[in-house]
């Protein structure tokens, strides 16, 4: 049911309960279910960022001296507010956060990088651009559990 409704969250319930071979009520509270228990988060439309003028991807790379409260608190507060910013992820390892973002292109970055080093203090920042999308995809491996 949930690798169905990733491939596709149109689906009707009688669309998807013969998918898999399930009754209409059975499916239908099945997926209310889901919804109840927070395993389906939300349904979304997935968009062409290309098409909409969005063509670089880029992964930023942060190091940062400060790990206090506060500077998390900001550091949360800048990059949620960038619409640009589409992933943030706080690592291990050498690198403290890996920021994904999708803009127009290079100036387009260099324009998010300067707010953001004007909202929240960082020690370095480098930037890797995505020459080609091998595979970019929504969908959590359901079939492997």
């Amino acid at each position: 049911m949930l690798a169905e409704l990733q491939r596709d969250g149109t689906l009707s319930v009688d669309q998807l309960s013969e998918r898999v071979a399930l009754s209409r009520n059975a499916c239908w509270r099945r997926v209310k279910r889901l919804e109840e228990d927070g395993v389906i988060t939300g349904r979304v439309a997935l968009v062409d960022a290309d098409k909409l003028g969005l063509g670089l991807s880029v992964f930023i790379l942060i190091r940062t001296s400060n790990h206090d409260p506060d500077w998390l608190q900001k550091f949360r507060a800048a990059v949620t507010g960038f619409p640009e910013i589409t992933g943030v992820y706080r690592m291990s390892g050498d690198l403290d956060y890996v920021v994904r973002a999708r803009v127009a292109d290079v100036k387009a970055y260099d324009r998010l990088y300067q707010r953001l080093i004007a909202k929240v203090a960082l020690s370095d920042v480098s930037a890797s651009f995505v020459m080609e999308e091998i595979k970019e995809t929504t969908v959590v491996p359901v079939e492997l559990r």
